[in-house]
């Protein structure tokens, strides 16, 4: 049962809980507790890892204008001061 719980808990990327891990254990016909669960969870050292949603953070209509490419791929200029660039992918606002 060790061998299953923790190719079923790995198969499932670190995210089952007891209740769950439990749930597909006894329906692969092993008789457990929850109580048995987290102590076999504790003794494998199994920590479940929550994964975060991914959030979009960029709403990009394909109405708005795109600027236009002045460096042409040329990333080398020939003195200080020439070219300057930045990117601001993500910046919180009150408005979302």
């Amino acid at each position: 049962m060790y061998r299953r719980a923790k190719v079923i808990f790995e198969q499932s990327r670190s995210s089952l809980g007891y209740r769950e891990l439990k749930k597909r254990l006894c329906k692969e016909g092993f008789k457990v507790s929850e109580y048995g669960v987290k102590k076999l969870m504790a003794k494998l050292g199994l920590i479940v890892t929550q994964r975060v949603a991914y959030k979009v953070t960029t709403k990009r209509k394909h109405s708005d204008a795109v600027a236009d490419n002045l460096l042409n791929q040329n990333f080398n200029p020939i003195a200080a001061n020439q070219v300057w660039a930045g990117d601001v992918t993500y910046l919180r606002t009150d408005e979302g």
